[in-house]
């Protein structure tokens, strides 16, 4: 790998470290003011609805300049939303500002991935990518862990800083240094050399051409399974990190604090598992992964029979371990097929679209189960039993184009053979 692309690395690094940090200080707000506990998942309603909302416009701007620049542009956007819950703007409608940033951010930190590299080296710097990312999450939870604690937050807020004047505002300023330093390392990744595209002059266009792009990756044989995949992935996933926060509190007594360091572990699983999928899984065996998927749900279940620290984070590794060696490789299909069909931007934001309204879907039904009292226990299972199902459907789902795509084969080969002494 060349220098350029470690830089990608870096800029990539930081920005989703301060993502994952500011998500438990934007908790940490919610909670200082004595918000629902059933409104804490909507901090992340509120930050993907820019990537289901602009999916159609984010992936077209990122195919419009280099994409370094559209991350510079996207991570200052984020600084911005950072300010603002300094300044006692609403958590959620500051986070949904950083979210905009973050759809804008997100086809242009995948993009450039496929313009600058071969499609053969595509699942080995997504395992580089994933596992920086999942770093980045154990980092950055632990992080923000920290910063709120009273041991950190103690000491910054007798400095005096201006409008620091809460545990989760030492923690924003703070993070808002980090995105700085992201942009620092966008201004210097480098440029591709691949052809702009324009906008279309029409917003509708735009529009209709997203659809068609949607319509040509849900309609391929491969790109419906890898889009199936990671769509129910990072909507269980996004799940899974509220999930983590109620259940250490019911089952281990953990504050908000703890549950983020335990948020950290299940995130060290998915690196490692990001790491080994990277040097064993090619890209041509993507879709044998999709087995872990169900085994992962099964796994799940297993967490209302926890009672001790030591156990749950064995469990939160081996949970993360099987999600991340599944999702790289079908990541890996999914940016591969999609640049072939409709370009690098224009294919992440097709799948942005369908991974984020799986979030707000399963979010919005996952605060609904808790404003109405259900045991966190029985949400658990309920959430296991729905991962291992969905993916058993997928995998059947992917036999069964299999058989058809093998039957199409045939007749062609027929087809040729009969029309050969003709030509």
């Amino acid at each position: 790998m060349s220098l350029g692309f470690y830089i990608i690395m870096a800029a990539q690094f930081f920005s989703s470290l301060a993502d994952n940090a500011l998500l438990v200080a934007a908790i940490a707000l919610l909670m200082q003011s004595d918000a629902p506990s059933w409104l804490t998942p909507y901090l992340k309603f509120f930050f993907v609805i820019s990537y289901v909302v602009l999916a159609p416009y984010v992936g077209a701007f990122a195919d419009t300049r280099p994409k370094g620049m559209v991350m510079l542009i996207a991570n200052s956007i984020k600084i911005v939303g950072c300010v603002l819950m300094l300044f006692h703007i609403n958590p959620l409608a500051a986070y949904a500002l950083v979210g905009l940033g973050a759809a804008a951010y997100s086809p242009a930190k995948y993009g450039i991935v496929t313009e600058y590299l071969p499609h053969r080296m595509l699942v080995v710097a997504n395992g580089w990518i994933e596992g920086l990312t999942v770093a980045s999450i154990i980092l950055g939870t632990v992080l923000g862990g920290m910063l709120i604690s009273p041991r950190v937050s103690g000491p910054l807020l007798g400095l005096g800083i201006p409008l620091v004047d809460s545990p989760a505002g030492c923690a924003i300023i703070i993070i808002t240094a980090i995105y700085a330093l992201a942009v620092f390392f966008n201004l210097y990744v480098p440029e591709t050399g691949v052809e702009m595209k324009p906008l279309p002059p029409n917003p509708m266009e735009t529009l209709r051409d997203f659809w068609k792009n949607v319509t040509l990756l849900w309609k391929d044989h491969l790109g419906q399974i890898s889009l199936a995949v990671t769509t129910l992935f990072w909507g269980a996933g996004a799940t899974l990190q509220f999930i983590v926060i109620e259940w250490a509190r019911v089952a281990l007594g953990y504050d908000l604090s703890k549950a983020a360091m335990l948020q950290g572990v299940t995130a060290l699983g998915i690196a490692c598992g990001a790491i080994v999928a990277s040097m064993r899984v090619s890209l041509q065996h993507s879709v044998n992964v999709i087995p872990l998927g169900i085994a992962m749900g099964i796994v799940v279940i297993g967490m209302i029979f926890v009672q001790h620290a030591w156990l749950a984070m064995i469990l939160m590794v081996v949970i993360g371990g099987l999600a991340g060696y599944f999702v790289v490789p079908m990541n890996a299909l999914l940016q591969h097929r999609g640049h072939r069909l409709c370009g690098a931007g224009r294919s992440i934001a097709v799948q942005n679209f369908n991974e984020n309204s799986s979030i707000l879907v399963m979010i919005a039904v996952y605060s609904l189960l808790i404003g109405a009292g259900v045991h966190i226990y029985a949400v658990v299972v309920l959430f296991g039993l729905f991962v291992s199902c969905t993916m058993l459907v997928v995998l059947m789902w992917f036999r069964r184009n299999m058989k058809r795509y093998r039957r199409e084969i045939a007749r062609q080969l027929v087809h040729a053979r009969r029309a050969g002494p003709e030509h």
